[in-house]
């Protein structure tokens, strides 16, 4: 089944000052079409009152709704799908979980594990990175950059590829001319001084 990903991915984060609530509230506001939840700091039992007070935001706004990594929630919260982030899942498992009805996200940080991932046909898109140095997700994979994205030119590649990591406002039209799908953007928006403001920038970018 074909689903709709967006060209534009926004992250929340854990932050000290915004919860991940207000984080969605302000992104959607701002035009957020997709909404990546993605805490790091709560046990997954903590997680469902959160999400479901997230998921009527979104359903409000229209936005769709991915969880980060947690798929065994998907029964208690009303989410569009998961982004699995750890390169070793089962992810054929998973979307037998899941069911092709829920949008079911991967992440690769090289080429073959993105074939990889593409070739075994459960992922309706997957993320790829990281592009730059991030200090929203602590990983030793080498940096991609621009030429990292150009590289897929070369490749049989037809799963949408979503850039991410690291991504800053001035990066996203060069990206974008690698024939990448789109863009994840988290510590870009969230960190800045107007956090609507700069998910608005970015969406102009990209569409």
């Amino acid at each position: 089944m074909k689903k709709y990903i967006s060209k534009f991915h926004y992250l929340t984060q854990d932050l000290p000052d915004r919860s991940h609530v207000q984080q969605v509230q302000l992104a959607c506001e701002a035009g957020a079409n997709w909404v990546q939840y993605r805490c790091m700091t709560k046990a997954e039992d903590e997680l469902v009152d959160e999400l479901n007070e997230i998921a009527g935001i979104c359903d409000d706004w229209g936005a769709t709704l991915i969880i980060t990594n947690h798929y065994h929630l998907l029964d208690k919260v009303d989410a569009q799908g998961v982004h699995i982030e750890d390169p070793l899942a089962d992810l054929a498992a998973i979307r037998a979980t899941i069911t092709d009805e829920k949008t079911l996200g991967a992440s690769a940080s090289n080429t073959d594990a993105l074939l990889k991932i593409q070739n075994l046909g459960v992922a309706d898109y997957c993320g790829f990175g990281p592009f730059a140095h991030t200090h929203t997700k602590q990983n030793d994979y080498p940096l991609l950059g621009f030429d990292g994205y150009r590289q897929l030119e070369k490749l049989p590649i037809d799963i949408p590829v979503i850039a991410v990591g690291g991504i800053q406002l001035n990066d996203v039209e060069h990206l974008l001319q690698t024939g990448i799908y789109g863009i994840a953007v988290s510590g870009a928006i969230n960190l800045a001084l107007n956090p609507g403001a700069a998910l608005k920038e970015f969406y102009r970018k990209v569409y």
